[in-house]
């Protein structure tokens, strides 16, 4: 067991390095063929000479051959430097790092909300199958995966920030309001919204998946026995059925990660809030390469690793995969 964990870690981690140097190579190549120049970017509003273009532009390099460019950013990086963001004027892995904290929470909340009421949704959903409940769940679920990400937020913020007030209207921290200040019951009220908003669109697929390993196992063998020797519903629910879906749940939501890093990019948009999305939708208004690529790579990182977790829990738990079958 544990040198088959080694040998599918090892295969992993090769795949993880030639997928990085795709979609470098990928994401250099759509962002030198962007129509979105640069410089002009640099300048926007402001009236400056030809000279003055072309010394910013030597300067961060833009005069040179796209094969130079990705050529010197790549050994760069390899050496730690991902780069300098000509949008923050500062280090890319220092903007990463300072962004993706708040980033970070908001994907943890949102994912772990998701989860909780997409697991809860699906085994009520199981357990009354065909009956109103069980209708009013699967409709809510078919609902919140063709929803938009960026229509939900806009109309959370309409409902519950504008007409209720129950919530801020944007940002991470009260304004006027030191970050040494903010207290965490502030943090996340104002973390609310964005996290609600992501996570209703990650509901669906745990309470579809779960509530079809519902009810495999309500009519299972053991589950009508259990019912014969006269255990009550949710005695059978709690000692028989909850392990036996809990565990296909936990790996699919593992591998959710790709979809999350994606929506938080469209949430942190829509609620301004100053996250690692944030940073990537004005890097890419600006032409912001470095920035752009290195979030590009953290992204495959992060979501490869949920990926590796979700396959490493699914050979501990699955016996086929275990022998190799």
């Amino acid at each position: 067991m544990k040198n088959q964990l080694i040998t599918f870690i090892s295969k992993q981690c090769i795949r993880l390095v030639l997928l990085l140097i795709a979609i470098s190579m990928i994401s250099f190549a759509l962002l030198v063929m962007s129509p979105i120049d640069p410089i002009d970017a640099y300048f926007t509003g402001v009236a400056v000479s030809d000279e003055q273009k072309a010394i910013v532009s030597a300067y961060w390099q833009f005069d040179r051959p796209p094969v130079e460019r990705y050529w010197h950013w790549a050994t760069n990086m390899l050496s730690g430097n991902w780069g300098d963001s000509f949008v923050y004027k500062a280090p890319v892995l220092q903007v990463i790092s300072d962004k993706f904290t708040s980033t970070l929470l908001l994907m943890l909340v949102s994912w772990s909300l998701s989860g909780v009421v997409g697991f809860s949704l699906g085994v009520i959903s199981g357990i009354y199958q065909g009956k109103t409940l069980d209708r009013c769940i699967n409709y809510f679920a078919l609902v919140s995966v063709s929803t938009p990400v960026f229509w939900l937020g806009i109309l959370l913020v309409m409902v519950f920030a504008v007409e209720l007030q129950w919530f801020p209207i944007a940002l991470s921290t009260p304004i006027g309001k030191s970050v040494e200040d903010v207290t965490w019951l502030e943090r996340l009220h104002h973390l609310a919204l964005p996290a609600i908003t992501l996570s209703i669109t990650g509901v669906s697929a745990i309470v579809l998946h779960t509530r079809e390993k519902m009810i495999d196992c309500m009519n299972s063998n053991y589950m009508l026995f259990a019912k014969a020797r006269g255990e009550s519903l949710w005695v059978r629910v709690k000692r028989h059925g909850l392990r036996n879906v809990a565990i296909p749940a936990v790996t699919l939501h593992f591998a959710s990660f790709a979809e999350l890093f994606g929506g938080a990019v469209l949430a942190e948009s829509v609620f301004s809030y100053p996250g690692l999305g944030s940073a990537i939708t004005l890097a890419g208004l600006r032409g912001d390469v470095a920035l752009l690529l290195g979030a590009a790579i953290l992204s495959a990182i992060f979501v490869f690793l949920g990926n590796l977790i979700a396959n490493i829990l699914y050979i501990i738990i699955n016996p086929e995969v275990q022998g190799g079958r």
